[in-house]
């Protein structure tokens, strides 16, 4: 599994990409991330970024048996997990299959574990974002509140039809949003922090609360103002000093 890496500190963590991103998508939060005391592993998914020949099932199951895979190539026998978006049904599927494995975890505008309810048109639309693009400036658009640079958005679009497949797109759309394992995952003891955009519509403080919080016993959640979806672009200074002020005390 290839992968991108930062730091060499004692504490591993490996961080998980959203739908539309990759391990380059990491890119604005690493130059604020402590490599003295963190070891950040960036994955790619199968169909994405250096991987983007690779063929695969596009299922949270494999994605998560790749994690485990990379974790023992690089001697991880423990690691804690940061998700963003899809990558938060990926490690909370890390989760239920190794939890021993599992130091703690954040979410970053995490997919819940009981997947994501869509109405028609909001299937419609996420659902032709593997072959349109449109849809996906759209999706990012709103999912960040309809509030920031034409620029911004078309250098996400840009880099997102760059680092991923369309059957990859297609595939993981079905694997986290109609994908329920949450009975899996629910009463885990593992420590865990939610960070939340206030202008994110779709995956705010209100889902977390009524999932995440009511799963897990030991789960904090947190609203980072001037954000939406994509936090590790909009406040990539705040997001890295929540994220390691949680992580240094697990």
């Amino acid at each position: 599994m290839a992968y991108e890496e930062y730091g060499d500190g004692p504490h591993a963590v490996i961080a998980l990409h959203g739908w539309f991103g990759s391990a380059a998508a990491w890119g604005p939060l690493r130059p604020h991330l402590d490599g003295a005391r963190f070891r950040y592993v960036f994955p790619d998914y199968r169909g994405y970024g250096s991987r983007l020949e690779e063929s695969g099932d596009h299922t949270l199951k494999e994605a998560a048996a790749d994690v485990l895979e990379l974790a023992d190539r690089l001697g991880l026998e423990r690691f804690s997990l940061v998700g963003h978006s899809m990558g938060g049904a990926v490690m909370q599927r890390v989760l239920a299959d190794a939890p021993h494995r599992v130091r703690a975890m954040v979410g970053i505008s995490p997919v819940p574990a009981s997947g994501v309810p869509f109405d028609d048109q909001g299937w419609a639309l996420f659902s032709g974002a593997a072959e349109e693009r449109a849809n996906r400036r759209a999706i990012i658009d709103l999912t960040t509140g309809n509030r920031l640079s034409d620029v911004w958005l078309d250098a996400v679009v840009a880099q997102s039809w760059r680092q991923s497949t369309p059957a990859a797109v297609a595939g993981y759309l079905q694997a986290w949003a109609k994908t329920d394992f949450h009975t899996e995952i629910e009463g885990s003891t593992v420590e865990v922090k939610v960070i939340v955009g206030e202008h994110d519509p779709a995956l705010g403080a209100d889902v977390m609360e009524a999932t995440f919080r009511q799963w897990y016993p030991r789960c904090e959640v947190e609203v980072l103002s001037n954000a939406g979806h994509y936090a590790i672009d909009e406040t990539p200074i705040a997001l890295a000093t929540s994220v390691e002020r949680f992580l240094a005390h697990r």
